[in-house]
């Protein structure tokens, strides 16, 4: 069998050697139109870089594992990672941590590395989950797990939290305590996270006889507190105030705490907050942050699980999905 190398590779793309070899080591030296003209001639040969084969020598059968998550300083992410680490390290793995920030070219830019790598698979939240997709993945050889709520894809494994009864439970929390006016804080509706809590909150309102306008649905651009800390001023600003708040994430919840804090407003008193994923830092919040408990590090580790059954004889595709439960603190 011939062996393609970087002399073809440069032959494909009409560049030199060197700026094959740039492409692979040193990307931002090299314009995006070259890159790219590379990139394309490398996946048509299936060259492999000299680079990934030495890794690869001696190893077992790949050692590399992608975890591709959208943001890592989520604390709940965090976890998630941690989670995946511990069991891929005991079973000689190496983790290569990926921040895709939900947009898709970089996080193919990733899949293509783990690729050249001979990585053993990848553990994804999908900046878009489709069929499409998933197949262009296992064609480059990545075992593929999902960390996402894929119910319509039962030939791939995958893990989940049950954020529709999640949410369900946070706001059957808040009407209990009388509250007339509701706001749902959220990160990108494009998510499958804010798309199955904004289904759980509204299946609890239908339960309680609610029409579905007692929730003010508020969209951010990302989970972090800052976009918390918007979502709170224009919850305080508009012409009818709410009086609970049930946030997708705890950092959105901090977030909107700090902005009540900050105009005076006393928690729960004025405004109840009910956060999700009940990081570490929500239990030591100013006011102890009520909050739906989802187990990160388990959710990682099972991952980790799947990927690793993968090799085995006689696996099946499994979907976990783990229960979630509200732990009320304070803040409501």
């Amino acid at each position: 069998m011939n062996t393609v190398g970087i002399k073809d590779v440069a032959l494909r793309a009409g560049v030199s050697i060197a700026t094959v070899s740039n492409v692979l080591n040193r990307p931002d030296k090299v314009a995006r139109a070259t890159r790219e003209r590379v990139e394309d001639a490398i996946d048509v040969l299936g060259y492999v870089p000299n680079l990934a084969a030495r890794q690869l020598s001696g190893s077992r059968g790949g050692s590399v594992v992608g975890l591709v998550v959208f943001d890592v300083r989520n604390p709940f992410l965090t976890d998630v990672a941690r989670g995946a680490e511990d069991l891929l390290h005991a079973e000689g793995r190496t983790v290569m941590l990926c921040n895709s920030d939900v947009l898709a070219d970089k996080e193919e830019r990733y899949l293509k590395q783990l690729a050249q790598q001979h990585a053993t698979g990848v553990l994804i939240t999908p900046a878009d989950l489709n069929r499409g997709w998933l197949e262009s993945v296992r064609e480059r050889g990545l075992r593929v797990v999902l960390l996402d709520n894929a119910d319509t894809y039962p030939d791939v494994c995958s893990v989940a939290v049950d954020d529709v009864a999640g949410a369900d439970a946070a706001i059957t929390h808040l009407l209990a305590r009388g509250h007339q006016r509701i706001a749902f804080v959220t990160g990108p509706m494009n998510m499958r996270q804010s798309q199955d809590r904004l289904a759980g909150s509204r299946q609890a309102l239908e339960r309680a006889g609610r029409p579905s306008d007692v929730l003010q649905v508020v969209e951010t651009t990302a989970f972090t507190v800052d976009q918390g800390r918007r979502a709170g001023e224009q919850l305080l600003t508009a012409s009818e105030r709410v009086t609970a708040a049930f946030c997708a994430n705890d950092l959105l919840a901090l977030g909107v705490m700090q902005t009540a804090f900050r105009a005076g407003l006393r928690v729960p008193d004025d405004l109840a907050i009910v956060g999700y994923d009940d990081i570490h830092s929500a239990a030591t919040a100013g006011v102890p942050l009520t909050s739906v408990h989802v187990g990160g590090y388990d959710l990682g580790k099972a991952a980790a699980e799947l990927l690793i059954d993968e090799d085995r004889e006689g696996h099946t595709h499994r979907r976990l999905v783990f229960p979630p439960r509200l732990v009320e603190r304070n803040s409501s």
